[in-house]
């Protein structure tokens, strides 16, 4: 299990920000707040002078300096990948971990489809710590996430003063600016208000601006005797842009791959969102033609107010947290593609869809617009001569509302010398979950700096078989992926806890009951309301073209029933000895589940009166044991924990669109330390975990495999050197080889990524840092999307050796200048 991160020694206090008190306490994930070394947790804490010298792009990119974690952060700020300890990442989200705001979480399930909980969190100046607990106390101190809690904590006005920050990307377009202020205005009162703003293409090239919006929160906090009572908003509103697999050129074997870039696209720097690229018209729920702009890419809207209280009752604390969360939005991205050299590409489309082989690409839009694509082996178009299917999906979020209540009570006993705490309590929440996924299959070319442009195909005979650029109004691979979703999800769950601390001794014990229901129905849903080749004039021009004539619809009357309950029991077990003042020794085991929400749909689970064949498939347990040693002094903390976790996972994968059904076993060891000398500091960590696939219940192959991307070692280094009037320094993070598939056949290659920064204080509130994301522009994959070396093609020939990867996107050089007053 992954050791407690002590970084409050090394951290530089925020001017104007609220005393985190460090390694001092920590209160994500445990029944009062204590010192992480009376406590049988695994605790990481981050400052905001931390996250300013790192310079991540992305929530997900940020949570890479976390060990322990497994952050993917290839496609940009939403649909990344989160896990932890080995625990199974076998889609997108963060299954097993639940993401919070100050103590209340962002979705009551991490990994729901097209938003992930980190994608709705953005750090500003607001933010004044983030608490990352893995395993343990996580299982019963929180509903559906057994794996871990991410709690990022806001300032609340404790000392009075603000900042503001200008940022913008020296060699990528995108300005930010940044502003809080906050602190006491009489009469018990104090406050926090702030937010930011920015516009621009964003860290990859798309010849628009795909960054567009920001948010604004606030807290109004009354202290009472005894106690406080606050008030707090916040107001989402921003875009992002999706990045999505790109091609390599293959070489090599599968156990060594060699990949090579692509001329005239920058697979690090470049997108397949284009300028050409951003109108797509499709049928909505209702049947009715819509257009969405491939420009909003993720574009959410969340509007959050809360309130949170605690006060002394009769000797015992009582604490209330409400939150209600409406959530909207959509998601227009490129979701899937497919490779071919160009004409090779025209004589597949022709083949298949105007029954001859032959024919020419035209060019659908741009400056050439209505030209013949030329292209040859001596002379390929735009250096590369290829062409991709790109499936667009539109994902319109009409509701992700969620509604959270805690209350919890707890005392603090006198017991044979020692002392007994007593938690207490009741969670509620209400989870929407209410979209569809709609797509639409176009023909480009492949080029950089956002001038890729939509393709026409047309037959020897002069027939079209595409129109501007569209070959079909649904997912050309998977015409049956057309669906939608209107479900509420409710959980229920008391739980209680006892820890009694009695000289250098602290034993703990917690339990939860988790009782569940999902309602609602689902269209496209095992075939349910779906229409395959529907023939609809899209573009209302009074003829029918050949892509009209592959339109996906929805049958309104043929929704099927969802209607299921689930319930389990949760539980955990500590015990720390205080050896010495610096030096703790813990050991924890602990049972938590979760429930796959709307993973869960797609897994040909449901009977037809919406109920589950098999009750089983909704809880998946996660059973965790650690053990480690703790160390802290002055200028020097030391962490080793050893861990063991198995689980069982029913998922879903919208990639390859198939059903997952599985139990795993993880076990490793993990060490993580800061050293200070002087004006020199080191931070660093390694996670070594064997991780493997126990059984497959549906692909009885896999048995005994390592699950996909999941590294034997990944591990964080951060040297840095602190002056008077500057400082400056690099994080590394690297992985070893991995595999692209549960196949266990194309490898991904180790790498390691350097970011590095440099901070001028000219003055005591003046700053200025300039920091380098991926510094040496390293190719550093999250995924290949296939699970071997390419193959020849259905007529035996060797075809172009391409092969779709992420990658982390490439040198991204930024400056920000920030005031504190």
């Amino acid at each position: 299990m992954s050791a407690t991160v002590l970084l409050a020694a090394a951290a530089t206090a925020d001017p104007a920000g609220t005393p985190t008190g460090g390694a001092e306490s920590v209160s994500t994930g445990v029944a009062v707040k204590r010192d992480p070394l009376d406590s049988a947790t695994s605790t990481s804490v981050l400052h905001v002078t931390e996250i300013e010298r790192f310079g991540a792009r992305s929530i997900d990119d940020l949570l890479r300096i976390v060990p322990g974690l497994r952050a993917d952060a290839s496609s940009g700020e939403g649909n990344g990948t989160l896990t932890v300890r080995g625990l199974p990442a076998a889609s997108s989200g963060a299954k097993f971990i639940q993401v919070q705001e100050d103590g209340l979480p962002v979705l009551e399930f991490s990994d729901i489809f097209g938003v992930g909980g980190a994608d709705l969190v953005r750090t500003d100046l607001t933010l004044s710590q983030v608490e990352v607990i893995r395993g343990g106390s996580a299982s019963t101190f929180a509903s559906n996430s057994p794996g871990g809690v991410i709690n990022f904590i806001s300032k609340t006005g404790e000392v009075q003063g603000g900042a503001v920050a200008l940022s913008s990307g020296l060699d990528y377009h995108s300005t930010r600016a940044d502003v809080t202020y906050g602190g006491p205005i009489g009469a018990g009162l104090r406050f926090q208000a702030g937010g930011f703003f920015r516009q621009g293409q964003g860290p990859r090239r798309t010849a628009y601006d795909a960054q567009k919006g920001g948010q604004v929160r606030f807290n109004l906090t009354r202290e009472l005797s005894g106690g406080y009572v606050r008030l707090y908003g916040k107001y989402l509103n921003d875009r992002t842009p999706f990045y999505d697999v790109v091609p390599f050129f293959y070489g090599g074997t599968d156990a060594r791959p060699r990949l090579g870039q692509i001329r005239g696209f920058d697979v690090l720097h470049d997108a397949l969102a284009s300028r050409y690229l951003r109108d797509v018209r499709l049928l909505d729920r209702r049947n009715a033609i819509i257009a969405a702009d491939l420009a909003d890419g993720q574009h959410l809207r969340q509007r959050t107010i809360g309130v949170e209280a605690q006060f002394d009752v009769a000797g015992w604390t009582v604490q209330e947290r409400l939150r209600y969360s409406g959530l909207s939005g959509s998601l227009t991205v490129p979701f899937d593609s497919a490779y071919s050299e160009v004409n090779d590409g025209v004589d597949q489309i022709t083949g298949i869809f105007a029954g001859s082989l032959g024919g020419r690409g035209v060019y659908a839009a741009g400056p050439r617009a209505g030209q013949t694509v030329l292209s040859s082996r001596s002379q390929p178009v735009n250096g590369n001569g290829l062409s991709a299917a790109v499936v667009m999906l539109h994902l319109p979020i009409h509701s992700y509302d969620d509604v959270t209540n805690e209350l919890r009570v707890s005392r603090v006993f006198g017991l044979g010398g020692g002392e007994l705490t007593v938690t207490g309590g009741v969670y509620a929440a209400r989870q929407t979950i209410d979209r569809d996924t709609f797509w639409v299959t176009i023909i480009t070319d492949l080029n950089g700096h956002g001038r890729t442009v939509p393709l026409d195909v047309v037959a020897a005979n002069g027939t079209p078989v595409t129109e501007g650029g569209v070959l079909s109004y649904t997912n050309g691979f998977d015409p049956g992926l057309r669906r939608s979703v209107q479900i509420d999800n409710a959980v229920n769950a008391p739980f209680a806890s006892l820890n009694y601390h009695l000289g250098r001794v602290s034993v703990g014990g917690s339990l939860r009951y988790d009782d569940g229901s999902a309602r609602g129905r689902t269209w496209g849903v095992d075939g349910a309301g779906w229409v395959p080749q529907a023939t609809v004039d899209v573009d209302r021009d009074g003829s029918l073209s050949s892509p009209e004539t592959r339109v996906g619809t929805t049958d309104l009357q043929a929704s099927r029933p969802v209607d299921y309950h689930y319930h389990y029991l949760s539980y955990s077990t500590g015990v720390t000895y205080r050896v010495a003042e610096p030096l703790a020794l813990f050991a924890r085991y602990s049972r938590g589940a979760r429930t796959p929400a709307d993973r869960l749909l797609f897994h040909r689970e449901l009977a037809a009166d919406g109920g589950l064949r098999d009750r089983r498939a909704a809880v998946n347990a996660v059973r965790q044991a650690e053990a480690g040693a703790k160390y802290r002094a002055e200028s020097v903390s030391l962490n080793v924990t050893g861990f063991w976790a198995a689980t069982s996972d029913d998922n879903y994968d919208p990639i390859r669109d198939r059903p997952i059904r599985r139990d795993y076993s993880a076990k490793g060891i993990e060490f993580e330390g800061l050293v200070r000398l002087g004006i020199a500091a080191l931070r660093g960590g390694a996670t070594y975990t064997d991780a493997t696939i126990k059984r497959d219940y549906l692909q009885p192959g896999f048995d005994g495999h390592a699950p996909r991307a999941q590294p034997r070692l990944i591990f964080q280094a951060a040297p840095e050197i602190d002056l008077t009037h500057v400082a400056f320094g690099a994080t590394f993070v690297g992985a070893t080889k991995s595999f692209a598939q549960d196949e266990n056949k194309l490898v991904i290659p180790a790498a390691v990524t350097t970011n590095a920064f440099v901070e001028f204080r000219p003055t005591e509130h003046l700053r200025m840092i300039v920091n380098a994301n991926n510094l040496f522009d390293t190719v550093a994959l999250s995924g290949l999307d296939t699970p071997s070396e390419p193959g020849k093609d259905s007529q035996g020939v060797e075809g172009t050796p391409l092969i779709g990867a992420r990658p982390l996107t490439g040198r991204t050089i930024s400056a920000t200048l920030r005031l504190d007053f």
